[in-house]
């Protein structure tokens, strides 16, 4: 997701111009596949389960259920792209878990996969009613194969997109590019800070040197302070970020709570969950798609899963099918087509 620029200089000089003399037009920004999902049929809602309020957008009845299940720091938003095209062939429910987006919970609600994954599956038993398809990337990956693994009546067949499988269990964990992003969670919780999205920024400006351009993160500031002001309660939509990865991971870290990353930096999040013995359980087809990784020179992991942990996933699913896919970590934000013609031919096979 890395854009290049030929003088980032002029750049800076040119966004910040910008932002001083169109001020009103970025904090009017909102982002055009809202309009085109709700073109698509598809409802905000919340569902009370259990002690949560479940928010999620539900997509009309045109075949079997389908859940999807978003990365961390991201929310149901990051589907847009795919939703329209998925409501043809599926009746689509796109849950923000607890943690993320608009779903509220207890103060005291346990941030694990054992708590969240049962509370999904309430949703699929009391809201949704019938068994269903399930998708998820990255830690909703992580919470998808949980649901087939202990919940498997709800489950018919899952995609599991990226999923840190192995490399998010405790102490592997300190070993991926991801941790660095636990630091900031812990340290934050830790320090009583406030305002997550503003500290995520200032302790991540390195990620948005390279994602993004060079001195990104304080002209994002700027205009995430702007936004707010000018839209007070709404998620952080910032117009001149430059994909749209990271324009609605900055949306999701609006609405997303840091004890969940804190809980995957001290292993608490899989407490009773281990990966190895759940894959093992999982007994419906399930397709592994595996994007792209490298390692830094420093060894740590850059990506979801090694080569050797998805093979070893698969040594470990009884009715498993792999797919390695050129592609960023967030499959059906990078490459929604495709995305969503792998989803049509594994699951409606």
């Amino acid at each position: 997701m890395l854009i290049m620029f030929g003088t980032v200089g002029t750049l800076l000089i040119v966004l910040f111009a910008l932002f001083l003399a169109g001020r009103h037009q970025l904090n009017s920004y909102q982002d055009p596949w809202h309009a085109k999902v709700a073109e698509a049929g598809y409802q905000a809602k919340t569902a009370r389960v259990n002690k949560i309020d479940l928010a999620y957008v539900e997509g009309p009845d045109n075949g079997p259920p389908l859940i999807l299940l978003h990365a961390q720091h991201m929310e149901w938003l990051s589907y847009s792209r795919v939703m329209p095209a998925l409501a043809e062939s599926f009746h689509v429910y796109a849950v923000d878990y607890p943690g993320h987006g608009a779903t509220t919970y207890p103060p005291d609600y346990s941030m694990t996969a054992n708590q969240i994954g049962s509370d999904l599956g309430d949703f699929i038993a009391n809201i949704v009613g019938k068994p269903a398809f399930v998708t998820g990337n990255s830690s909703g990956g992580l919470l998808t194969a949980w649901l087939a693994a202990n919940r498997p009546a709800l489950v018919r067949a899952i995609v599991l997109e990226d999923p840190p499988l192995f490399s998010a269990e405790y102490p592997r964990i300190k070993e991926t590019v991801a941790f660095r992003s636990f630091v900031t969670t812990h340290n934050y919780v830790q320090e009583g800070a406030n305002d997550f999205l503003l500290y995520w920024i200032r302790s991540n400006a390195t990620f948005f040197d390279r994602n993004a351009f060079k001195g990104a993160a304080s002209l994002l500031e700027l205009a995430v302070k702007s936004y707010r002001t000018a839209n007070p309660g709404a998620p952080v939509e910032i117009r001149f970020l430059p994909n749209d990865t990271v324009r609605l991971l900055v949306r999701g870290l609006d609405r997303y709570d840091p004890r969940f990353g804190a809980a995957f930096f001290d292993g608490s999040w899989n407490g009773g969950f281990d990966h190895a013995e759940a894959l093992g359980r999982i007994t419906c087809p399930a397709l592994l798609l595996h994007a792209n990784f490298r390692y830094l020179e420093d060894g740590t992991l850059a990506g979801a899963m090694s080569q050797e942990e998805a093979d070893r996933a698969m040594s470990l699913l009884p009715n498993g099918r792999y797919q390695r896919i050129d592609s960023g970590h967030v499959v059906h934000l990078e490459q929604p087509a495709e995305f969503v013609a792998m989803l049509q031919a594994f699951l409606l096979e």
